[in-house]
């Protein structure tokens, strides 16, 4: 039996307009003289998603990884085209981004879960397993402006793993704390991933994370997907890049 289509892209493109000040100097960028190109991130990409399946996305730095990512999230918006997405998205990726630093670190959690549309029942059930896995101790109820890069870290992760989401779309995390709490969200990530009805999506420059967690591979280059397929055969592709 077909299982449902969870993620689709119809043609997507992605452009940014980048500003160039003339080479003429100083002068020229205090009178603001400059000039706008675009630059083609993605270019008229397509491809589905079924339910249940696990996907790494490979490629170079610069061919449009992280944006496909972005995109999926509602982090960014196409120039064109369509993308189509069913269910709930948990998104780890910028951990230590979108938290109010004057709230303490129990209040984000509040905050975070309520943005991603979870009721204050549903929220009530999961923060004690998100503050015990973020395990930063007494600070939880400290503002998050006194929370190290890495204390930020860990408790973005651990509210992104627990709202159980439909589709857990991951950016290079896996560099999260030290080594027990990194073992920590591979089990985590694991945990969902072998969930049949959660949909996995995993950015990543490592074949061995890719071949451990994923069974299909998307290959990019220059923002254009040159090979779908299987994950050993995506893996070799790219190796050779």
């Amino acid at each position: 039996m077909k299982k449902d289509i969870t993620i689709e892209f119809k043609n997507v493109t992605k452009k940014y307009n980048l500003t160039q000040y003339s080479k003429k100097g100083i002068f020229n960028l205090l009178l603001n003289k400059k000039s706008t190109k675009q630059k083609i991130v993605l270019e008229n990409i397509s491809f589905q998603i079924s339910k249940g399946e696990s996907v790494a996305i490979l490629g170079k730095n610069g061919m449009g990884k992280s944006t496909i990512i972005k995109l999926l999230s509602g982090i960014s918006y196409p120039t064109s085209g369509e993308i189509i997405t069913k269910g709930k998205i948990s998104s780890i990726l910028e951990l230590n981004a979108g938290f109010e630093t004057d709230f303490t670190g129990r209040e984000n959690i509040y905050l975070k879960c309520q943005i991603l549309d979870l009721t204050k029942e549903e929220i009530e059930k999961i923060i004690d397993s998100i503050i015990k896995f973020a395990d930063i101790g007494e600070y939880i109820d400290e503002p998050v402006r006194t929370y190290s890069s890495g204390m930020r870290a860990r408790l973005g992760f651990a509210i992104s793993v627990h709202i159980k989401p439909d589709i857990l779309a991951v950016d290079e995390v896996f560099s999260v704390g030290d080594y027990n709490f990194k073992q920590k969200c591979f089990n985590k990530i694991k945990e969902i991933k072998n969930d049949e009805n959660v949909t996995f999506i995993l950015v990543t420059h490592s074949p061995e994370i890719a071949e451990e967690f994923c069974t299909r591979g998307l290959l990019l280059d220059k923002g254009k997907i040159i090979y779908d397929g299987n994950i050993k055969t995506c893996i070799n592709k790219y190796l050779k890049q």
